[in-house]
């Protein structure tokens, strides 16, 4: 049996997709489980929409439209103004790597895919789960919905599945509110995209570090 240790240390982002369909059933088999997650007072304030197909192909066709357009973001809640140092640098960092391998991958350095073409064309993920909730609810809210996405992930890769939770997906929501029948009152909070691993991809062999423990983590009165 997995233990929980391996699964959160060997749960990764996939960041390419093979094109195999994902059928309902396996979405509802990954989805069903992780809705134990835990909420404020078991307000359980999560709604969610998954799109395949048509659907999501139309979606990918709109956001490619903004991309080329160079539309800015606009998700439902607010993207940060700034970032502290730290962060800024993780995040240069990760874009860098990210580069650096598909870079090292292709013998013609103009052919090298751009980073953000392939988020938004949601890495060509076969579904994406759209989590949302009611505009009304305070952040706090937010922080169930955090949970829950975890547990989809680690659920998503217990069905052998590979998963990727990006702001991107979010990123234009009337465009999303538009081919899922999403109404005003929620607000789409974050996207996650399902399917299964392109093994060949460089940039699922990529692996960004993680803070140690060390770093993170102050120990009071022990």
């Amino acid at each position: 049996m997995t233990s929980v240790k391996s699964a959160l240390q060997d749960r990764r982002t996939t960041r390419a997709f093979r094109h195999d369909p994902v059928s309902a059933d396996a979405v509802l088999r990954v989805l069903e489980p992780a809705l134990a997650a835990p909420s404020w007072a078991n307000t359980q304030p999560w709604e969610i929409f998954a799109a395949a197909g048509v659907p999501l192909e139309r979606i990918r066709k709109g956001y490619a439209g903004m991309l080329a357009k160079g539309v800015p973001r606009s998700p439902d809640i607010a993207m940060p103004t700034g970032w502290p140092d730290a962060c800024r640098s993780r995040m240069e960092a990760l874009k860098a790597e990210r580069s650096a391998a598909m870079a090292e991958a292709c013998a013609d350095p103009n052919a090298v895919p751009d980073l953000m073409q392939m988020n938004y064309r949601f890495f060509d993920a076969p579904v994406v789960v759209y989590l949302c909730m009611e505009r009304c609810l305070a952040p706090w809210s937010l922080f169930d919905l955090g949970a829950l996405s975890q547990s989809i992930l680690l659920s998503a890769q217990e069905q052998g599945l590979g998963s990727a939770v990006a702001i991107t997906l979010a990123a234009h929501p009337d465009i999303i509110r538009r081919e899922l029948g999403i109404p005003d009152e929620l607000a789409i909070i974050i996207g996650i995209a399902l399917g299964l691993p392109d093994p060949g991809s460089p940039q699922n062999r990529y692996r960004s570090t993680r803070r140690d423990v060390g770093e993170v983590v102050r120990l009071v009165g022990f």
